[in-house]
C-alpha cells in the first residue's frame, strides 16, 4: 500500500530513506561513501596546507634575518612541514657537495664551485625539492575534483532509476492517482539532492586548495630565485 504524503501518516527524510529500492541504495551508499572519504582528504588538507603556511612564513623570515646559512639551515630542521624550507635545505645540501669538491679538487683552497655546472647542480636540486614537495601537497586534492563532478551525475542516475521505477509501479497498479506516485518520486530525488551535498563542499574546497597549493608552489619558485642570486653572488663567484 502506498505512503501517503501530508496529514498524521506523513513520511519522513528517513522513511523515504529506509524505502528505497536497491538500485538507489547502491547509489546512496556510493555518494556517503564518496562524501566521507571527501571530508577525510578536506580535514587532512586544510591541517597540511595550514601548517606549510605557517611554518613557511616562519622559515622566510628567519632567513632573511639571518645571514648565516648553517644557522639557517639549523633553526629550518624543526620546520619539516615547510615545503619552502625543504627547498632550502635540497640547495644547501648541494652547496656542501659542491664545497666539499672544490676542496678535495684545489687542496687547502676553500670555497664553492665557479663553473656553470655548480650554478646548475643547485638549481636542479631545489626545483625536484619543490616538484617533490608541490606533488606532496596536491596528493588528494583530486579526489575532490572526481567528487565534485561525478557526485550530481551518480545522484541524477539514481533519480532517474527511481522516477523511472515508480511509474513502472503505478502503471503495474493501474492507477493515476499522484498519491501513489509521490513517495516514490520523492525517494528518487533524495539522490540528487545527496549528490549535490556531496558534491558542492567538495568542488569548493578543491578549488580553495588548489589556490593555496598554487601560492605555496609560487613561493618556492620565488625563493629558489632568490637563494640562487645570493648563492651565485656571494659564494660561486
Amino acid at each position: 500500500m502506498p505512503h501517503e504524503l501530508g496529514g498524521p501518516g506523513a513520511i519522513g527524510v528517513a522513511d523515504l530513506l529506509l524505502g528505497t529500492g536497491p538500485v538507489v541504495q547502491v547509489v546512496l551508499g556510493t555518494l556517503v561513501l564518496f562524501s566521507v572519504v571527501s571530508w577525510g582528504i578536506i580535514i587532512y588538507k586544510l591541517n597540511q596546507i595550514s601548517h606549510a603556511r605557517r611554518e613557511s612564513e616562519r622559515f622566510i623570515s628567519l632567513f632573511w634575518e639571518s645571514k648565516n646559512l648553517a644557522a639557517i639551515h639549523s633553526g629550518s630542521v624543526g620546520l619539516i612541514h615547510s615545503p619552502v624550507a625543504q627547498v632550502f635545505r635540497a640547495g644547501y645540501q648541494e652547496l656542501l657537495q659542491l664545497t666539499r669538491a672544490k676542496r678535495q679538487a684545489v687542496g687547502a683552497e676553500s670555497g664553492f664551485s665557479t663553473d656553470l655546472g655548480g650554478v646548475e647542480n643547485v638549481t636542479r636540486a631545489m626545483r625536484r625539492q619543490a616538484n617533490v614537495e608541490t606533488t606532496k601537497l596536491e596528493k588528494g586534492i583530486t579526489f575532490l575534483a572526481t567528487t565534485g563532478s561525478t557526485c550530481p551525475f551518480i545522484g541524477l542516475f539514481g533519480t532517474v532509476w527511481g522516477i523511472m521505477t515508480a511509474f513502472l509501479g503505478l502503471s503495474a497498479a493501474h492507477s493515476s492517482n499522484i498519491q501513489a506516485v509521490a513517495p516514490g518520486i520523492a525517494e528518487a530525488l533524495i539522490t540528487t539532492a545527496i549528490g549535490l551535498v556531496a558534491a558542492i563542499p567538495a568542488q569548493m574546497l578543491y578549488n580553495y586548495f588548489t589556490a593555496r597549493v598554487r601560492e605555496l608552489a609560487i613561493e618556492m619558485e620565488n625563493f629558489t630565485s632568490e637563494f640562487l642570486n645570493i648563492a651565485e653572488r656571494h659564494f660561486l663567484t
